[in-house]
């Protein structure tokens, strides 16, 4: 079989190195690999390919793929890749959705307490030299004990936020679409459709469900409206799921009481962009989900799928192309 591996990115922590490739030809002696580093490149061997492992793929690409399978990602979300033609195509998507929950979780962990303890205040005042003992501590250290927080999408990264925020002592509650089923940890499970109600009572609105076309600009003037002053909301998702100038509009008029975002709609971030200036904003560049081992646990993944779909056996993490996750 003829296996294509074109995931490239313009960020060199998004690119698979070379080595990688060649354990899986070491692993795989039978199967024929072909390493595509641009997409220019990609589209010459995709009328070879029965099996791809790919971030992404153009419309252009999959007319081009005419053996082609299968198709796995390296990373959750895989919404770009829905449009009408792959969702009208026999070739099955799989994805790496739950290998970085963890890292995920604990980036929410991280720049939750930074804004509760205002330390993005800290490292302005430290670069300036300026001893900010009033100003940081006339408003008070806020807890996660006790915190209200509010899970937008409860699957494996939204379920690993709430354990940890759990453990900590907050009050945690997880939306998802379908909200039977017990909940697996000392937090509540609600429908999705219960997000207006549960928006004003949260201290924390953690976005982490996937992008699909019901989720895109969840999060809008609507929803910002109804969250509390004090209320901080932190996107790990996608940046489709808010709507960035209702954001930066409720930042600016201190409706809210801050972000913290790792994803945005264009990326990277444009230099003129208001969020960079917002004193109320904590920004990463999409870094959430990069773990140490981030290549050993995105391949070993793919080899696994690889020997299921060579034994004839159900893969793992199977895409409802439909629902998009």
């Amino acid at each position: 079989m003829t296996i294509l591996i074109a995931i490239h990115s313009p960020f060199e922590i998004w690119t698979i190195p070379p080595s990688y490739v060649d354990r899986l030809r070491h692993r795989f002696p039978t199967h024929a690999f072909l390493h595509a580093r641009t997409d220019d490149e990609a589209l010459t061997m995709y009328p070879d390919a029965e099996a791809v492992f790919a971030g992404q793929i153009t419309r252009q690409q999959l007319a081009a793929a005419t053996r082609l399978r299968w198709l796995h990602s390296p990373a959750a979300g895989v919404g770009g890749m829905l449009f009408p033609e792959m969702l009208a195509s026999p070739v099955v998507l799989s994805n790496s959705r739950g290998m970085s929950a963890g890292t995920i979780a604990e980036h929410v962990l991280a720049v939750t307490l930074a804004l509760f303890r205002r330390l993005p205040h800290a490292f302005r005042c430290q670069a300036a030299h300026e001893w900010a003992q009033d100003a940081i501590g006339a408003q008070g250290n806020r807890l996660i004990a006790d915190a209200r927080v509010l899970i937008v999408g409860l699957g494996a990264i939204g379920g690993a936020v709430a354990q940890r925020m759990a453990l900590l002592g907050a009050r945690v509650t997880g939306l998802r679409r379908r909200a039977a089923g017990p909940a697996h940890g000392p937090w509540t499970v609600a429908p999705a459709g219960h997000l207006h109600d549960l928006l004003p009572a949260a201290d924390v609105v953690v976005v982490a469900a996937p992008h699909t076309r019901e989720t895109r600009g969840l999060i809008g003037r609507p929803e910002l409206a109804l969250m509390s002053r004090d209320a901080i909301l932190v996107n790990v998702s996608r940046g489709q799921l808010v709507d960035e100038l209702a954001l930066v509009e409720a930042l600016r008029a201190r409706a809210i009481g801050g972000a913290a975002l790792d994803v945005f709609v264009d990326e990277p971030l444009a230099p003129d962009s208001p969020f960079w200036t917002l004193p109320n904003v904590l920004i990463t560049p999409h870094t959430s989900g990069f773990r140490p081992d981030h290549w050993d646990a995105a391949t070993d993944l793919f080899a696994e799928n690889l020997e299921r779909f060579d034994a004839g056996l159900p893969l793992v993490n199977v895409v409802d192309k439909e629902a998009g996750y």
